[in-house]
């Protein structure tokens, strides 16, 4: 060993140990929250002089225990919430942090019931916990159905998503944009399970581009959306989700003397196909859905290798009429989506529209 090797060797033991030592910090204080949690639902239920607080009980615990950094109302609530939201964690706590036998409360026990539906898609409490910083459960017990919740967990632990990336998720409802059926269940399971897939269960609808920093205006051209994107890609591979692998922009394709431009090409490594991403400022026509036919023909029979699935296309266009969508895409063999895309972030109640609007095109309600 030189020198050289042995210094090499003390920084990565250190940062590595340094990194595992930060982590179970981070698990003992999200267990100790949800530990307080159950506590105070534990007092609020049995407590002999519960009578006494009422109401009050957040306000006076927070006063009583000022001295500890972090036990204000707003957290102590969250702490409540927390337990009331993964009561099902306590086997796992108890058996873990060697606690004795503890009594779980009527909510707890009404919480861990009513999560016997997705029973099979939940994560062990194991995973999360020594995954997820409390902040991300701050963002996930605030979903409003199970379901999601499982969605969230799952994607958060297969991308690595910060808090930051996860809270943009949930702002642009990527539970509802994600897939183009109402299962939402079977899509959740083919992701937990790691499962192939279906091309559809990766398609979003309509896909946010806000990061682009690019306004809604006339005079823009899809030159400038294909730049701001390539600029942007991190951002971008994240709305697009797990999977893609960038390879090319305006890979060309020539036909005679006639050459044409794929505007983006990636590799789908969970699809084992490429995906074909066609860029239109305007609104969709007939002619883009032959024209992606068309690169779509040309990948199957001189792209594809060995172990490989058909290619899938991708139009993205600032607005579409899904009738047309229906019939020009209507009856071809080859995989074809139609998404429509968002250059500021819109406000929940467009999004929920937008989704309401596919689902009825897609004959979902």
């Amino acid at each position: 060993m030189t020198f050289e090797q042995l210094i090499s060797t003390l920084e990565s033991t250190h940062y590595d140990l340094s990194a595992r030592a930060s982590q179970q910090v981070n698990t003992a204080l999200t267990v100790r929250n949800w530990l307080i949690g159950y506590y105070l639902v534990e007092f609020e239920q049995n407590g002999d002089d519960r009578a006494m607080y009422g109401q009050r009980l957040m306000e006076r615990t927070a006063e009583r225990l000022s001295a500890i950094k972090g036990m204000t109302i707003t957290n102590l609530r969250n702490f409540r919430q927390f337990y009331l939201t993964y009561g099902w964690f306590m086997p796992y706590v108890v058996q873990e942090m060697k606690l004795g036998p503890i009594h779980q409360t009527p909510s707890g026990e009404l919480g861990t019931a009513q999560n016997k539906e997705d029973e099979h898609l939940k994560m062990s409490p194991s995973r999360l916990l020594n995954t997820l910083a409390f902040s991300h459960f701050i963002e996930l017990i605030r979903l409003d159905s199970e379901l999601k919740r499982r969605f969230y967990e799952i994607e958060t632990i297969k991308n690595g998503w910060s808090v930051r990336e996860l809270t943009r998720a949930t702002t642009t409802l990527l539970f509802e944009r994600t897939g183009l059926s109402t299962d939402k269940a079977a899509v959740i399971g083919r992701i937990a399970e790691g499962q192939l897939g279906i091309p559809s269960d990766q398609m979003r609808n309509p896909y946010v581009l806000e990061f682009l920093n690019l306004t809604e205006r006339a005079e823009y051209s899809e030159n400038d959306l294909e730049t701001s994107i390539l600029n942007h890609l991190q951002e971008f591979l994240t709305e697009l989700g797990r999977g893609f692998c960038f390879e090319a922009r305006q890979r060309r394709i020539t036909f005679g003397n006639t050459h044409y431009k794929i505007d983006l090409v990636f590799y789908h490594r969970i699809l084992k196909c490429h995906v074909l991403i066609d860029l239109k400022i305007g609104r969709f026509d007939h002619g883009d859905a032959g024209q992606m036919n068309l690169y779509l023909n040309y990948y199957r029979e001189n792209e594809m290798t060995e172990g490989d699935n058909p290619p899938v296309g991708l139009i993205l266009c600032a607005d579409k009429d899904d009738s047309l969508v229906r019939y020009a895409t209507g009856g071809m063999a080859n995989e074809l989506f139609v998404s429509k895309y968002q250059l500021q972030l819109p406000d929940r109640q467009t999004l929920l529209n937008l989704i309401q609007q596919d689902l009825e095109a897609f004959g979902e309600v």
